[in-house]
């Protein structure tokens, strides 16, 4: 008996990375699996291989910046899966470099998905949520959202929007017995981290106490806990997985 036995978790930009680590802890602790990512094969891909492995799962392709494609996202959920139980709020892009030489449609395509993306998937999740007064929903901030990184703006301004979106959520749906948390990974090893400079991977790990970068599978089981019933009674909070790195 898995502790998430008969929910359904909806995870955005689950077809790679940290997103599908998520989606697979959640999956083994007994969750059907909505599998949702922007790239259809990506999506397709992750959701087939949790069907071999057992798992029940189906693939969802859609921008979650696009309010309408977001509400058929969600009613495509309900059809197939039964119902939503847990939302995480995964997806997310950089364009990183410095603000005098920032592109406006990179800032824009920043906050419009990390940000907004966020709040369209929380909106819509609300009503089947409070309807069934229970909910988990998990936001992916990151330690530059509280610290803030140079070359990083618009990714550091999404990412401390989605933590005061995470706080006022939570607020606002505690009394229907829906919990809204975040969490602020460090340096996680991920495809997107691989490709950085030798140089600012060695600085990463030189502001980490720990002395070694986490993996998705750090940030996937904070997530699993979250979602999970031990967690019933924290809300509103941000949990760091950073080796020490912001205190």
């Amino acid at each position: 008996m898995g502790k998430l036995d008969g929910k359904v978790a909806w995870v955005t930009g689950s077809g790679r990375g940290i997103g599908r680590a998520i989606a697979e802890r959640l999956a083994k602790e007994g969750a059907a699996l909505a599998i949702h990512d922007v790239v259809e094969s990506a999506a397709h891909e992750t959701a087939g291989a949790m069907k071999q492995a057992g798992y029940k799962a189906e693939a969802f392709v859609s921008d979650v910046s696009n309010a309408g494609a977001v509400e058929e996202t969600v009613a495509g959920i309900q059809e197939k899966l039964g119902s939503l139980d847990i939302l995480v709020n995964n997806a997310g892009v950089t364009r990183d470099t410095l603000i005098m030489r920032m592109k406006e449609e990179d800032w824009d395509l920043v906050l419009r998905i990390n940000l907004k993306g966020a709040f369209l998937c929380t909106k819509a999740v609300t009503r089947p949520m409070m309807k069934a007064r229970w909910g988990r929903i998990v936001n992916v901030a990151s330690v530059v959202g509280v610290m803030g990184n140079a070359g990083q703006a618009n990714y550091a301004a999404s990412k401390a929007g989605l933590i005061g979106l995470t706080k006022s959520a939570a607020k606002e749906l505690a009394p229907r017995g829906i919990t809204v948390n975040a969490i602020a990974p460090g340096y996680i090893e991920t495809d997107m981290t691989s490709v950085l400079p030798e140089a600012v991977r060695e600085e990463f790990l030189k502001l980490t106490p720990l002395n070694r970068a986490g993996t998705p599978e750090d940030v996937s089981g904070t997530v699993a806990f979250l979602a999970g019933p031990d967690a019933e009674f924290i809300t509103g909070q941000v949990l760091h997985i950073d080796g020490g790195m912001v205190m």
